[in-house]
């Protein structure tokens, strides 16, 4: 049990704009916003540490056959939810900010936002009353689920051929 007398986490490292922070009670790591961003803004600016034709669950799927890590690699720290506060752009490589974000504001993305279809899927237990339950990817997703994300390009137009493909 937390306590305000028992730090919840402890900090792992800090890049000038978060800190990747580990949670004591289960050892998950974090990454927590070090000032305030308002939406819209750009948090970071990020690039292809390697490129890859599979995914793996630190992979971020840019193309059909095209998964690359993040660089600067902190920001594979930022968690999944349902209810989002933040976009990685793979046409601009930025990561922004949907909401306004506090200091010391955990990062969440969500995951469909970026995977067509998840190499790991899990349930989810964000704990937004938006919560899908099963993220199994962009592909797994109804029309009306879809409908309240904010989507990379490249999963934007796996949607529209999957929609194309049901009206033929």
């Amino acid at each position: 049990m937390d306590t305000l007398t028992t730090p919840a986490y402890r900090t792992v490292s800090n890049h000038v704009i978060a800190e990747v922070r580990q949670k004591i009670s289960n050892e998950q790591n974090a990454l927590f916003v070090l000032r305030t961003y308002q939406p819209g803004e750009v948090i970071a600016s990020f690039s292809a540490g390697t490129i890859s034709a599979e995914p793996t669950y630190l992979t971020v799927q840019v193309g059909v056959a095209k998964h690359i890590t993040l660089q600067p690699e902190f920001l594979q720290y930022i968690n999944h939810s349902c209810d989002p506060n933040v976009f990685f752009d793979t046409t601009t490589m930025e990561l922004v900010a949907l909401k306004e974000l506090a200091v010391e504001e955990e990062l969440t993305f969500f995951y469909p936002s970026t995977e067509w279809e998840m190499t790991q899927s899990f349930n989810c237990y964000c704990g937004s009353h938006k919560c899908l339950g099963e993220i199994k990817g962009a592909a797994f997703l109804s029309k009306e689920a879809a409908a309240q994300y904010r989507f990379t390009d490249f999963i934007q137009q796996q949607l529209a051929k999957r929609a194309a493909r049901k009206v033929a």
